[in-house]
């Protein structure tokens, strides 16, 4: 039996998170996730500065590539409104791995499958035990599934379903573009570039919303690859899209039972105006480890539930 006082499973910004918090104040821990880092991770991958600060890092400490917008380009109703801010743009791929880097944690790559309670621990599969167990294993986290799935059922209207690819190209135009509300579609598509030449694009929005308009995701995705076309941003290129479904926040009645917690996406805490799930994710993670830290109460009330205000006003010394 191999024993840590605290076990999280996932090893993305909400996981690494929390162990970097916990290796600081000396808690043994460790990490199990189903993935070896790096790994493919699909997301449109911005951060605010919150995130940054949160996280304690300073742009030029980072190692990789971080490009910075100065302005986002909203497109609503067919309106370009053109609105400053301070964003950074990331890859996944890198980012995660180096998060889980710094935490200076040990992973070990373990597809988690079965968890019982013994005592007032935890028994992994029949080979890990710990005191504390925090999920950070995203929507289909086995810790949520196992603990949490009864008190905090999840309802299809906060189901987000997205589409989106990240692939090399040889953009021209270096900005962010974000398209709301076309064809009724109730979510939003992007064009993200990346450093070293990279470009994510994507759409997402809810099911219940596409259910509404009897459209798919797929009908909204050959809109968008026609979008880019027409306006010349991605030209003859074959895609090859991958898609994925996260829930955004709604009413979470308990995001700690006894000494399981759960993080990110596996409590439900994307934005639910822009489903931007990395900032909750950092946030969930540093404030479960303080609860282990230091035995205080684990609260999500102060994360919160829209993107806007730090996207609109990055300058603003908000609890977000």
């Amino acid at each position: 039996m191999i024993d840590s006082k605290v076990i999280i499973v996932g090893g993305g910004p909400a996981g690494s998170t929390c162990a970097w918090k916990l290796k600081q104040n000396n808690i043994p821990t460790l990490i199990l996730d189903k993935k070896t880092f790096p790994r493919n991770k699909i997301c449109a991958g911005w951060i605010t500065q919150k995130v940054l600060k949160d996280l304690g890092l300073e742009k030029i400490e980072y190692p990789h590539q971080m490009l910075t917008f100065s302005r986002l380009n909203y497109h609503i109703f067919g309106r370009k409104i053109p609105v400053r801010t301070c964003q950074y743009a990331i890859r996944r791929f890198e980012f995660d791995h180096w998060l889980i880097k710094r935490s200076g944690v040990h992973v070990i790559h373990h597809p988690v499958r079965h968890i019982r309670k013994e005592d007032d621990g935890f028994i992994i599969d029949n080979t890990y035990r710990c005191k504390f167990l925090v999920g950070a294993g995203g929507t289909n986290c086995r810790v949520y599934g196992t603990f949490f799935s009864g008190i905090n059922p999840r309802k299809k209207k906060y189901l987000v379903i997205t589409m989106e690819e990240e692939f090399k190209y040889d953009y021209h135009d270096p900005e962010c573009h974000l398209w709301f509300f076309d064809n009724k579609l109730k979510g939003y598509s992007w064009y993200v570039p990346k450093g070293n030449g990279y470009l994510n694009v994507g759409i997402g929005g809810k099911l219940t919303g596409l259910k509404d308009t009897e459209e798919s995701i797929y009908d909204h995705w050959d809109r968008l690859v026609q979008k880019l076309e027409d306006l010349s941003l991605v030209k003859n290129r074959m895609f090859k899209p991958k898609g994925c479904g996260y829930y955004i926040r709604e009413k979470v009645k308990a995001v700690r039972i006894g000494n399981a917690f759960i993080v990110g996406d596996a409590a439900g805490l994307a934005t639910l105006d822009m489903g931007e799930g990395i900032g909750p994710a950092v946030q969930s993670g540093i404030r479960a480890a303080e609860a282990i830290i230091s035995g205080k109460p684990y609260s999500i009330k102060s994360i919160g539930r829209y993107s806007a205000v730090d996207i609109l006003f990055p300058w603003l010394k908000t609890s977000f």
